[in-house]
């Protein structure tokens, strides 16, 4: 699934083939992935319209609009947003195509059928139902231990909590927890000070190195180009199940936590006994 180095990179790739450009068309191969308005309103609000900007929210690509309102698109699973020429023909898994002027179009392309796209009235619909953006300064050290300091839940479902902390998705948080040496199923109150503290830096360190290797293409990710990115090629334990670990050497395990596959090292990452029982 893209997570944030994945739809931070679509946003930068992508913003500079579409900011500024006029919306003249929409294909919809699959009208479902269009949650409102009525599809018929969706392309009548849409055509005609400038893009003006493009920003990335958690998961969530927002697309503003001249006059008012925005484009949300949420890639979900296994979507990607293609730059074709607009004369190209859509290729298999493409689900729909969003014309603009000068001569390019946006092919979605999205082979589980996950992908959404919607309108609304501004962005504020998208940013109060998410937490803190990891990389910004409101993602500080005190934030984090306050989030962590009462909660029993364990820690790999409390990093994928989008209400408190936007963007983390079930790979990057396996790499978090690897790069800290904490396991998985830890409760989020027994965590140390200085075990916050590293999980603070290591979620940084992860993302920014994820955005910087333009995103992960372990399965269904593409670049706006078509390229994939290169993430995934520094993954430590993130499927990589049998594996040998590359710290001990020990065989990378796999896991459900709170029904998400994850995957750790036993050895580097002991699951420590919880003190808040």
């Amino acid at each position: 699934m893209p997570e944030l180095p994945e739809v931070e990179t679509v946003k930068n790739d992508l913003a500079p083939h579409v900011v500024g450009r006029r919306i003249e068309g929409i294909d919809l191969f699959w009208e479902r992935m269009v949650l409102k308005p009525s599809l018929a309103e969706f392309r009548s609000r849409l055509i005609g319209r400038r893009i003006t900007g493009l920003d990335r929210r958690g998961k969530y690509l927002i697309f503003s609009l001249s006059g008012d309102g925005v484009l949300v698109i949420h890639l979900k699973m296994t979507g990607s947003l293609l730059v074709k020429l607009d004369s190209a023909e859509p290729e298999k898994f493409i689900r729909a195509v969003i014309y603009l002027d000068g001569g390019k179009a946006i092919h979605f392309r999205d082979p589980r059928k996950f992908g959404k796209m919607w309108l609304e009235a501004g962005r504020e619909a998208i940013d109060n139902k998410l937490g803190v953006e990891p990389l910004s300064s409101a993602f500080t050290l005190e934030y984090l231990a306050k989030y962590l300091g009462n909660r029993s839940a364990p820690v790999k479902a409390l990093l994928l909590e989008q209400s408190a902390i936007a963007g983390i998705g079930n790979m990057y948080a396996d790499e978090v927890l690897f790069a800290t040496k904490i396991h998985p199923e830890r409760a989020g109150k027994s965590l140390s000070s200085q075990e916050v503290g590293r999980l603070h830096r290591a979620i940084r360190e992860v993302l920014r190195t994820g955005i910087r290797n333009k995103g992960a293409s372990v399965d269904t990710y593409f670049r706006p180009d078509g390229t994939k990115g290169t993430a995934h090629a520094g993954f430590k334990v993130a499927y990589h199940h049998n594996e040998s670990c590359p710290v001990c050497g020990a065989p990378i395990k796999r896991i459900t936590v709170r029904n998400r596959g994850t995957y750790f090292c036993a050895h580097c990452q002991p699951e420590m006994e919880d003190i808040s029982k």
